[in-house]
């Protein structure tokens, strides 16, 4: 990738952020910011980048502080290219919202009450992709090893129309506290890091993450989800 590509890339994200940047938190020293100059140089050598375009051109904010997950599930759903419902507000044409992703039927999996009060976990974002058609697999930090997340989530972001969506504890990222789910866009194997499309655009921009650090950060324990850890859901396309 040249220079001039990667500026533009660099471009196509801060457009799609907007002004809420002025406004975001400050970052602690162990990750960096994507649009700083190193987080620009780390998208230019990056090799796993195939759902970087896909998730920017469909790049949101999530609607409430407990709509993460449904944000970055509708990024997903769009940038796969699912069959969407029809959106009210955009008749005659078929998207997905972080409204039209939840319906009656969704409730069974996540009461739309209970997401308002406390968010999504994993296993139960992993049954909503699912809901949708998708493979969503879920993956719990506690149950593998740095080493199998990294070679996990390298090779989905390698894939075109694989995608990695992370709940990890941003306490543990030194952000302030909370459990918080975004997908994965990119990965620097020379630096070793992640880079997380971060959806609270209002409180902290997309940032460079150590594959150690973010693993970390999931492997913490939901008590919204029985103490389980935290961790990740892979997303594809079913086989045919």
């Amino acid at each position: 990738m040249d220079f001039r590509m990667a500026r533009w890339i660099g471009l196509a994200l801060l457009l799609a952020a907007g002004a809420v940047q002025a406004d975001s938190l400050p970052l602690p020293g162990n990750l960096v910011d994507f649009n700083s100059p190193e987080g620009e140089h780390y998208l230019i050598e990056a090799q796993a980048n195939a759902d970087y375009f896909p998730l920017a051109s469909q790049f949101v904010t999530q609607k409430t502080q407990a709509y993460c997950g449904i944000a970055s599930l509708a990024m997903v759903l769009n940038a796969i290219g699912a069959p969407a419902p029809s959106a009210p507000e955009y008749e005659p044409y078929k998207f997905f919202t972080q409204d039209n992703a939840l319906n009656a039927e969704t409730d069974a999996i996540l009461p739309r009450e209970v997401l308002a009060r406390q968010g999504t976990t994993l296993d139960q974002l992993g049954a909503l992709v699912a809901y949708h058609g998708l493979s969503g697999e879920a993956h719990h930090a506690g149950d593998e090893t740095l080493d199998a997340f990294r070679a996990n989530a390298r090779a989905a972001l390698a894939t075109r129309d694989r995608y990695v969506i992370v709940n990890y504890q941003r306490k543990a990222l030194g952000q302030l506290p909370g459990g918080h789910i975004s997908p994965l866009a990119a990965y620097d194997e020379k630096q070793d890091r992640f880079l997380i499309l971060d959806v609270a655009r209002y409180k902290y921009p997309p940032v460079w993450v150590s594959s150690a650090d973010l693993y970390a950060a999931m492997n913490t324990p939901d008590v919204s989800n029985g103490g389980k850890t935290r961790g990740y859901v892979l997303v594809s396309k079913k086989a045919p």
